[in-house]
């Protein structure tokens, strides 16, 4: 006999299980970043992984999103030949509902990413549909269900690549790693996708970051193929490279590597590769026909006794409000500060926006001169907050924009996530500015420095208007200074030579 599966017990489920993965890592990678904490010597890179613990810790008891880009929602549903859904409607459909409830849930409403018209409207849906949605057909009489959020930051970094059958997938991995910088948010895990087509390269490598994080145990015990083999050679060849914590350089820059393959043409080797972020955020359930998924939470036990504060003998104060150039122009790569006072915020859509009324000759909404802005779209407050979650986004995709925004609107500094490239690093040596990285990961405890907020231009563009924020020892780190020294560039290269002398055992 068929099970049936009731279309509100899926919809149900995939509500409950976005709204889990918001505030619930995974324990195996609150347990392996604990493991990574513990072994790292970099300064920089063991301060940034002990705001992401932190963060964590604190998303999880307050139920508030890990990060502030809740992500696209990617369904991966097995469904059983025996297994009959109680529905008019497509899966897509029935799948999108549960998506819409669950970002739209009141007590932790989830920030909605997803554009209709990817090319010339870009217009938000406002509830984050449509999901991604991937069915296999299998046997059995259930139904499985993956649910993952995977945000724009990383995600935008993934890699595909035809080689030759004779190319290695080490040398390519190597080579692709340090052009992805840290805007991917490090330390994650690797998905890799080998064989098939091009598209099938590209699932495989998405569907293995739902797999457990299992190299410690895998060294532990050692390889007992050459798959394993190759996991443990891009795993310790790619921490190797010094990249580390956010870019910062340090031990540790993946927790794991993932590889699925597939068949493939004679003539052909699909290789894709996607990374995973420290907002790492996924969770399997089964539909049996009995009702919706239960989901268990972590213990709490499961995170470890590491409680990021202020330290006011190893940072030092800015007052935003009194901030001169002259002050922006002292600061040294590596230094980091405590930020308080009124900052602005802008991200893509309004340094757009921002250029097309400059060209105009329009009066801007706002007065730029000597602020510093935040390259943020946050999630919407609840209860007594100022804010949701408001980590930083990657600043490379304002890289464009920097000498504008720092030659035309009187901006003295900016604030964002990852590395900045050659065109910003070189308009921020000329105009004596300074960039300035927050840890991405870290959403929650951020926005707890956020002590007021409120829309001052572009209010039509949702999370991705102007906000004028009002903080209060906000942690970030000098990232490139005055004279365009970059420590995305420095950090990491520091560690490649430091590491030769330290053993590489498993985090």
């Amino acid at each position: 006999m068929a099970t049936l599966i009731k279309e509100s017990d899926l919809i149900q489920s995939i509500a409950d299980a976005v709204q889990f993965i918001s505030y619930y890592h995974p324990s195996d990678y609150i347990q392996n970043l604990a493991r990574a904490y513990e072994r790292e010597q970099s300064p920089a890179a063991k301060d940034a992984i002990a705001q992401i613990l932190t963060n964590s810790r604190m998303s999880a008891l307050g139920k508030r999103p890990i990060c502030q880009d809740t992500g696209v929602v990617n369904v991966f549903l097995k469904v059983g030949m025996s297994v009959r859904f109680d529905s008019q409607r497509s899966l897509q459909e029935i799948c999108d509902e549960g998506v819409r409830q669950g970002y739209t849930n009141s007590d932790n409403p989830l920030r909605a990413s997803v554009l209709d018209d990817p090319i010339f409207a870009r217009k938000n849906t406002r509830d984050n549909t449509p999901c991604i949605v991937n069915v296999e057909l299998v046997p059995g009489d259930k139904v499985e269900v993956g649910i993952a959020a995977k945000g724009g930051g990383s995600e935008n970094k993934s890699r595909f690549a035809m080689l030759n059958p004779s190319e290695s997938i080490v040398d390519w991995v190597l080579e692709q790693l340090p052009q992805m910088g840290a805007g991917w948010c490090p330390p994650g895990m690797l998905g890799i996708g080998v064989g098939g087509t091009a598209e099938k390269a590209m699932l495989m490598a998405k569907q293995s970051l739902m797999d457990e994080i299992d190299m410690f145990e895998l060294i532990q015990r050692g390889p007992q193929n050459k798959l394993e083999e190759m996991r443990i050679e891009i795993y310790n060849r790619v921490n190797e490279l010094g990249i580390g914590a956010q870019g910062l350089g340090g031990l540790t820059t993946v927790l794991d590597v993932k590889i699925h393959t597939f068949p493939t043409h004679a003539a052909s080797k699909p290789v894709a590769m996607i990374p995973n972020c420290a907002a790492t955020r996924h969770v399997d359930f089964v539909l049996d026909g009995s009702g919706p998924a239960i989901l268990t939470p972590p213990s709490i036990d499961v995170w470890p006794d590491v409680e990021w504060a202020p330290d006011y003998n190893k940072s030092k104060p800015v007052n935003l409000d009194t901030l001169t150039a002259e002050e922006v122009a002292s600061w040294k790569p590596g230094e980091t500060l405590l930020l308080s006072g009124k900052m602005l915020t802008g991200r893509d859509a309004a340094h757009k926006r921002i250029q097309t009324m400059l060209a105009a000759g329009e009066k801007l909404p706002v007065d730029f001169t000597n602020r510093v802005i935040y390259y943020v779209g946050p999630v919407d407050p609840v209860g007594d907050e100022a804010v949701g979650p408001a980590g930083p986004t990657t600043a490379t995709r304002m890289d464009g924009f920097t000498e504008m925004m720092l030659g035309q609107t009187g901006l003295i500094s900016m604030v964002g996530k990852g590395e900045r490239g050659p065109k910003a690093i070189e308009a921020i040596k000329k105009h004596n500015s300074a960039y300035l990285m927050a840890v991405g990961g870290a959403a929650y405890l951020v926005s707890k420095a956020i002590k007021t907020a409120k829309v001052v231009g572009f209010e039509d563009l949702g999370m991705e208007a102007i906000y004028e924020f009002d903080v209060q020892d906000m942690p970030v780190t000098v990232a490139v200074d005055s004279q365009g020294i970059s420590v995305h560039q420095t950090g990491p290269a520091h560690w490649r030579q430091m590491i030769k002398d330290i053993p590489i055992v498993p985090a």
